[in-house]
Formats: C-alpha cells, sequence, structure tokens
C-alpha cells in the first residue's frame, strides 16, 4: 500500500488479490456466460446469496468510519499538500503516462517534507 506500486493481473491473481484474470479477448464472452448463469438464478436466491457475502465481505459502518477519521485528516499535512501540489502540476487527473503508471513517477517526487516543491519527474 505505501509502495504506490502496480500490479499486473498475473502479480494479482498470484498474491491472491484476485481469484482469475483474463485475457482481453475472453472478457466478453466470459461475463456473457456469468450474466447469463446469474440471471437463472431466483432474485430471492441470488438476494440470499449476496447477503450471505456481505456477511463477511463488507466492513461495518463503524470500521468504513475509523478509515476515514485515520485517512482524511492525513490530507492537510503539509507535507501531504506539498506533494499533492506536484502531482496536480504535472497532471494529476489528465490521461498520461503519469496516469497509468503513477507508481513509477513517486520516487522523482523526492521525500514528501523536501522544501523544493517545484521538482518535477524525469
Amino acid at each position: 500500500m505505501l509502495s504506490g506500486d502496480d500490479f499486473d493481473a498475473d502479480i494479482a491473481e498470484r498474491y491472491g488479490w484476485v481469484n482469475r484474470t483474463l485475457d482481453d479477448k475472453d472478457l466478453d464472452s466470459f461475463v456473457d456466460t456469468l450474466v447469463r448463469r446469474l440471471a437463472s438464478f431466483d432474485r430471492e436466491a441470488l438476494g440470499a446469496a449476496k447477503a450471505q457475502i456481505n456477511r463477511f465481505g463488507t466492513p461495518t459502518a463503524a470500521e468504513l468510519q475509523s478509515s476515514n477519521d485515520m485517512f482524511f485528516p492525513t490530507l492537510a499535512w503539509p507535507t501531504a499538500q506539498a506533494r499533492r501540489a506536484r502531482v496536480r502540476n504535472i497532471g494529476y487527473g489528465l490521461r498520461s503516462d503519469f496516469e497509468l503508471n503513477f507508481g513509477r513517477y513517486l520516487p522523482a517526487f523526492g521525500r514528501a517534507d523536501d522544501d523544493d516543491t517545484d521538482k518535477q519527474p524525469a
């Protein structure tokens, strides 16, 4: 989480973050088959299955609030503000190599508490 690194589908599958990866050419067929299979069940059965999964897979309101309480105040830290300014200056939010490969650019920013807020990645 702290590295800001990007992981391709094969690595995510190997780490157990996803249970399956598909080549682009196979995605439409897989989704079509899955949708037909799901549509064959009664709505009540799907609702019951979803409720059972969510019992263990959905954080509680208190857990979500705790995460928000820890994370959002960090955005006001001076070091975070300086880093956010650097990111905005090089095109954050615009489709670009920076946006698609964010993790590779992070080291070019230097430490978040450096005084040089004008530093640009190479």
